[in-house]
């Protein structure tokens, strides 16, 4: 081995970077206080705090992060803290507007008196049941509607008794009966027949038309006032019953009004429910005829459905503000809805079909909502929208403005909307809102931004076992010794790829602890130590590892061409990631590159057959401007050159394999065997220096299992960007390989390292005079361009006419 590849030589301390078992101070999680908080944002606490203290139009608060970084339950948490120490908001109910009862009226109140309200209005119905119609049978009543009657029926009496005197005057006698008046001729005190009075001479008969014709007019005049006399009478009536009333309703309502003289709009609905009483005692409870007579148990139904206030939100005296999360954010529960009754064919609804939504349970407090979920729902959000911009709460159905609602419907009162919306989602929709929605930074002014990962400090790693120490102290499950505590914050930081950081996803930490608990419980052991984190791991990576496996049986059994030993030109094994639904896992997939004489330049096979994406792409270009500034500065880049992943059938995309993509190219233009022995990975820019690049652990540990799998023979090995160091947190197996010289992991910053390492020779330096040190890999590309060029010209030279024409 030379010096140099000793030097590039990662050590096994580089590989991971464990925790230190002395410095956690504790021998279990029993041993530990209960962690409260949230571990490691400070960023997103105190814009929080802000969101929740700033009480302004417009300071809604939007909540970003990764789901499984605890940002929702922290956030529910704290809103319920504040929130306590927040006014309860005022209780709500719509009642009956009797004058326009497509319009609801709407009365606040204090804190948890709704309730009392509606119990106080159910038992003035129970007592109005017990007054009426007992009131009506009151012998006073009864005297006094008989006056009345009786008063009418003497001025009647009179004027039949008066044309009854003419009438006898005139021997004609009058009979009535309760519908009709009628005259008959007299003879000797006898009323007449019709047989009779024909026999009768025609003088007189005619005197009787003549005296019967003059009776019936005087008739007709002296009752021209009927109806004057029957409105009078019905009027004195009227006010009798309603003086009634209202004496009977005094001793009910006086009480009531006196209870709640504090609320006008309660005093106010009580002295319109007096007035409309009125009309429904005689309607309803009153003047029934004995065959329409209506069970006690419908009457009242039917006066709760006309004077029963309708809850719409309460609350409890000393609840502080509401703290509402809505998991279904679909319009109804959003905003409420109105609900309809079939009654003879048609729908029909009312005052009581008001039905409240999470908006107003939310109101004078906390909305929490998951933007996923609140725009996936049609209407809401630009209902959301216009419901805080106005700061009003409007009851109104979507559909109706589709014509899909044919039907009467219900437009209560407004009710002023206090509320302060926390949205929690994902940074893309949040970056697609601020993009495509102008109202939303207007609305939404507060971003709680949750990060993925935190810095790994004592404080962090104290935190981090005392939130071990809480979630299995609520959940049941066994405490944790030092060393369990110790691989799950090393499991932390594998998440966060980062030696120096610890992951934020804390459910897929406490994932990992609860199936570790479950293999404790297997095995009857009292604690959960390592074996059973690192059985846990195992597990999951058997359940989720099918597709990684069989691609692993095809390598070995050649299906899929990867060599680990010997050495070829233009091939070498490049390092990939796969992503399948929860599993991550690293793959090598053979890179190939072939050059020949030729004008097309570098062509990338994966772009040209749709399969490359954009970063790829970019990466291939790149590697053409580095090839082209470094070898072509004296002779012309003029060759035609393919690259491609060899045996991959999906999208490749990230330019992770450039450095390895150079490395073949330069070894096809050189005709340089490159060892397979090694992997590679990393990306470059134009100048040939190797940048960091994404999944280290996986790709390491994904090209090991394919040696260790064949053999380790100590020759194998990766070669990774050096600046990808503090990202590695390999797996125990690979490290005890590397301590015992059975593989072996590098570290390189430039094009010529990683090179070198791959053809085992050095990859040649310029000189003063800008050439390369004769006989290195990169003086025999210079010498292969050059020869291509010679050839070119020799080509041109001999056959001009055919130059000519090419021009």
């Amino acid at each position: 081995m030379t010096n140099e590849s000793t030097a590039l030589r990662l050590s096994p301390d580089q590989l991971t970077a464990p925790i230190d078992l002395d410095s956690l101070g504790f021998t279990t999680t029993d041993d530990l206080e209960p962690f409260r908080g949230i571990l490691g944002q400070e960023r997103a606490v105190e814009a929080l705090q802000f969101g929740v203290a700033m009480h302004r139009p417009g300071y809604n608060v939007f909540v970003m992060g990764d789901p499984g970084t605890g940002r929702f339950s922290y956030v529910q948490r704290y809103l319920r803290a504040e929130a306590k120490r927040q006014v309860t908001p005022q209780d709500c109910v719509y009642v009956n507007n009797f004058d326009e009862p497509r319009e609801p009226w709407v009365i606040s109140l204090a804190p948890g008196s709704a309730g009392e309200l509606i119990e106080v209005i159910d038992r003035f119905i129970d007592n109005l049941l017990a007054t009426f119609p007992a009131v009506f049978e009151h012998p006073a009543y009864q005297q006094k509607k008989s006056a009345i009657d009786r008063a009418f029926n003497q001025r009647y009496d009179r004027a039949i008794d008066s044309v009854e005197r003419r009438a006898l005057e005139k021997n004609i006698a009058l009979y009535r009966d309760s519908q009709n008046i009628a005259f008959t001729p007299m003879k000797e005190g006898k009323a007449l027949d019709e047989a009779d009075f024909a026999q009768l001479p025609e003088e007189e008969r005619e005197r009787f038309h003549s005296d019967i014709s003059e009776l019936e007019e005087v008739l007709n005049e002296e009752l021209a006032s009927l109806p004057q006399w029957k409105r009078e009478s019905s009027n004195q009536l009227r006010e009798l019953n309603e003086q009634t009333i209202t004496e009977a309703l005094q001793p009910l309502l006086e009480p009531l009004l006196e209870r709640y003289s504090g609320n006008q709009a309660v005093c106010d609905y009580l002295q319109a429910m007096r007035q409309n009483l009125l009309k429904t005692v005689i309607d309803q409870l009153v003047e029934e005829r004995a065959l329409e007579a209506r069970p006690d148990a419908y009457k009242r139904q039917m006066l709760v459905e006309q004077y029963s206030p309708s809850l719409i939100v309460g609350h409890h005296t000393s609840g502080g503000a509401p703290v509402v999360h809505e998991p279904h954010p679909s319009y109804d529960n959003l905003f409420g809805r109105i609900e309809y009754s079939p009654e003879q064919g048609a729908l029909v609804t009312s005052y009581r079909h008001i039905r409240s939504g999470a908006l107003h349970r939310a109101n004078g407090g906390f909305l929490l909502l998951e933007a996923e979920k609140l725009l996936g729902e049609p209407f809401v959000w630009d209902a959301l929208k216009r419901a805080l911009h106005s700061r009003e709460l409007k009851m109104e159905s979507p559909w109706a403005d589709m014509g899909r609602l044919a039907t009467v419907t219900l437009t209560p009162q407004v009710i002023p909307l206090d509320v302060k919306v926390v949205i929690i989602g994902s940074r893309q929709v949040y970056y697609a809102l601020q993009d495509l929605d102008p109202d939303f930074q207007e609305m939404f002014r507060v971003l709680v931004d949750f990060d993925e990962d935190l810095p790994r400090t004592p404080d962090s790693i104290e935190g981090m076992a005392q939130l071990l120490k809480t979630r299995t102290s609520e959940e049941g499950l066994a405490p944790l010794t030092a060393a369990a505590v110790a691989r799950v914050l090393t499991y932390s930081t594998r998440l966060a790829e980062h030696q120096k950081r610890l992951s934020a996803r804390i459910s897929d930490i406490f994932q990992l602890v609860a199936e570790a608990d479950f293999t404790r419980q297997l095995a009857g052991d009292p604690i959960t130590d390592t074996a059973h984190i690192e059985r846990a791991l195992r597990a999951k990576e058997t359940r989720t590892g099918r597709v990684s496996a069989r691609i692993h049986e095809d390598m070995l059994s050649g299906v899929i061409l990867i060599d680990t030993d010997g050495a070829a030109v233009g091939k070498c094994n490049g390092l990939t990631v796969l992503e399948v639904g929860d599993s991550v896992f690293g793959l090598p997939a053979r890179i190939s590159a072939t050059v020949y004489p030729g004008g097309s330049g570098i062509v990338d096979i994966e772009r040209e057959v749709n399969l490359g994406q954009p970063i790829h792409s970019k990466g291939v270009m790149i590697l053409t401007g580095f090839l082209g500034s470094r070898y072509a500065q004296k002779h012309p880049l003029e060759i035609s050159a393919s690259i491609a992943l060899e045996q991959s059938y999906g999208y490749v995309d990230g330019d992770s394999a450039s450095l390895g993509e150079v490395c073949t190219l330069i070894s096809a233009l050189s005709r340089t065997p490159l060892k397979q022995c090694f992997a590679i990975t990393g990306s470059i820019n134009q100048f040939g220096e190797v940048q960091a690049v994404g999944g280290l652990n996986e790709k390491i540990e994904g090209f090991f299992r394919l040696c260790q799998a064949r053999g380790l023979t100590g020759q194998q090995g990766v070669i990774i960007p050096r600046s990808n160091v503090p990202n590695l947190m390999l797996d125990e197996e690979v490290l005890q390989a590397v301590r015992n010289g059975q593989f072996s992991v590098y570290g390189v910053s430039c094009v010529d390292e990683a090179l070198a390492l791959l053809a085992g020779e050095p990859a040649g330096e310029l000189n003063e005079e800008g050439d390369f040190a004769e006989g290195s890999i990169n003086a025999r590309v210079v010498a292969r361009l050059a020869e291509i060029a010679e050839r070119d010209r020799e080509e041109e030279e001999s056959d001009p006419e055919e130059g000519d024409g090419a021009k």
